[in-house]
């Protein structure tokens, strides 16, 4: 039981978040005079369908991205960090690398 207290604690906090952002929730809303028209409605319909249409199929594209390996052609690219946009190093036998080996016309 000792090793489930830190879970329990932490559920029952949340819950209890939970269950005063819904008491909010409805006092808000009993208290409210606002009225939205049907444009306002249709608005807020098409909103939320088009933002799950869009987050469903971003999350497709990301697990068809790694179920296909296109992540680890991103990941193996290598380069050098201390000059992106120079001449590539050249790498002398012992293994130190000299940039004023390299050739720069």
């Amino acid at each position: 039981m000792r090793r489930y207290l830190p879970v329990f604690i932490t559920a029952v906090v949340l819950l209890g978040f939970l269950a005063v952002a819904i008491k909010f929730m409805v006092d808000a809303w009993q208290h409210s005079t606002a009225v939205m028209s049907i444009h306002g409605w249709v608005a807020l319909g098409l909103g939320v369908f088009f933002s799950i249409v869009i987050g469903c199929g971003l999350m497709a594209l990301m697990f068809y991205s790694s179920r296909y390996g296109y992540d680890e052609q991103a990941q193996s690219t290598e380069y050098d960090r201390d000059a992106p946009y120079g001449p590539p190093r050249t790498t002398d036998p012992q293994g130190s690398t000299d940039q004023s080996k390299s050739s720069i016309d």
